[in-house]
């Protein structure tokens, strides 16, 4: 019986809000989700960088897959093209959710010991659920 839990990367355009976004997940956890943050360009611009999903993915993968978070359009299209190159290296699931809300959800999920089905359905159900 594996023990790890579904690792979660969060893919954002400014790296300060996927920092930010994976530090409130991670607090709902109490540590025990691997999150990875991979925000904006190798140059620290805003924008996303393939380079840092691709390693984002192999750092949040501890054996029980990763599911992956991104906040815009352009994001999705930087994840598509790292998981071209990506198959066989694990499972890895690409969730259409909210990008806060979403992560929270997916964290909560992973930290309960959901698989990584459970841990991308939770996201993405997460946009469904009202704030007022």
């Amino acid at each position: 019986m594996s023990t790890s839990t579904v690792g979660i990367v969060l893919v954002s355009h400014s790296a300060e809000l996927a920092a930010g976004a994976a530090y409130l997940a991670a607090q709902v956890s109490g540590g025990t989700v691997t999150i990875i943050a991979a925000g904006g360009t190798d140059e620290g611009d805003l924008g996303t960088s393939a380079a840092k999903v691709a390693d984002g993915l192999l750092r949040a993968d501890q054996g029980a897959g990763v599911v992956v978070l991104p906040d815009l359009g352009s994001a999705v299209l930087t994840v598509k093209a790292v998981l071209e190159d990506h198959i066989g290296k694990g499972t890895v699931l690409l969730a259409d959710a909210p990008f806060v809300e979403g992560a929270v959800a997916a964290t909560v999920t992973a930290a309960a010991g959901g698989d990584v089905k459970a841990v991308a359905a939770a996201a993405e159900e997460a946009r469904h659920v009202r704030k007022l």
